[in-house]
């Protein structure tokens, strides 16, 4: 009986043993958030030293010390007052009008494309998804004048299908949507094939609840793009009821070139909806697609 006690004693310790942290894992572990915090930190004061800026006066903010570096010694909303009298809330309403147009259209379009790529067959399907893969190797800065002469030949320019029709579909979008679908198992589909299910039913009830992952990180990366959208609005647009807050921030900027905190108010203003937008999504955008697995 003791004999028998002990040899189940021995597995139990051998178990036991093996759970202890090794004292190297336990280094590179603690090293590794060191590391990870210091980045952060060091991602982290820029947006800081903005808030701050934002709420102290001019004189404080162009008189930096180590006491108010990071926090004012006399903090004031005078920065936002002064950005908020400004076309500040017409600049956001494009900005947001823009994105929404930016999000739906390529939420459609480059998802219905990617799954026709992936899944559909039809003449000349690998030359046509060739010719749009290709145009990722064009620099965008080379599509601006034939998308400006383009423009301008149907009276779009300044206008907010200038700011949309152009961007309401992309090739990485496309690309994107197509390699995330062919990672579903088609099993999906064939099964639901021979339940009777139409192309529509089984890409609406199948294949859209399994890309979620793909769909909300192409949803961040055009909202993203959208948002921070500079040189084609610059290029495109002239009249200031059409500024988007980038084109804002840099006007605003020129009109109030020593005034720091007002510069730093529209920033923050800028910067906290995409922060807002990507914890919303964040949660999909690091799903796993491990739920379009077949189950036993």
């Amino acid at each position: 009986m003791a004999i028998a006690t002990k040899e189940l004693a021995q597995p139990q310790q051998a178990s036991a043993s093996s759970r202890r942290t090794n004292p190297l894992d336990l280094a590179l572990q603690i090293l590794a958030y060191i590391v990870l915090v210091l980045v952060a930190l060091v991602m982290f004061v820029p947006f800081a030293f903005t808030v701050v800026t934002s709420l102290k006066n001019t004189q404080e903010a162009i008189n930096i010390t180590l006491s108010n570096m990071f926090w004012p010694e006399t903090a004031t909303l005078n920065a936002y007052r002064t950005v908020f009298d400004s076309d500040l809330p017409r600049w956001f309403f494009n900005s947001a009008f823009v994105a929404v147009i930016w999000v739906l259209g390529r939420g459609v379009i480059d998802t219905m494309a990617g799954y026709a790529f992936a899944r559909m067959e039809f003449p000349g399907r690998n030359l046509v998804f060739m010719m749009i893969l290709s145009t990722l190797m064009i620099p965008g800065i080379v599509t601006i004048i034939p998308k400006f002469l383009i423009l301008n030949r149907l009276n779009l320019l300044d206008t907010y299908g200038a700011l949309t029709l152009p961007f309401v579909a992309s090739a990485f979008g496309i690309f994107l949507m197509k390699q995330f679908f062919e990672s579903i198992p088609i099993e999906l589909e064939e099964a639901a094939r021979l339940d009777g299910a139409s192309r529509y039913r089984m890409f609406r009830e199948i294949v859209l609840p399994n890309a979620m992952p793909a769909l909300a990180t192409l949803t961040i990366f055009t909202f993203q793009g959208s948002w921070n959208s500079f040189l084609e609005p610059l290029i495109y647009i002239s009249s200031s009821s059409l500024f988007t807050l980038p084109l804002g921030l840099a006007f605003f900027s020129e009109e109030y070139k020593t005034d720091f905190p007002n510069q730093m108010a529209i920033a923050v203003i800028t910067t906290v909806p995409i922060a807002i937008f990507f914890i919303v999504f964040q949660r999909y955008f690091v799903a796993s697609n491990t739920s379009s697995g077949i189950k036993g």
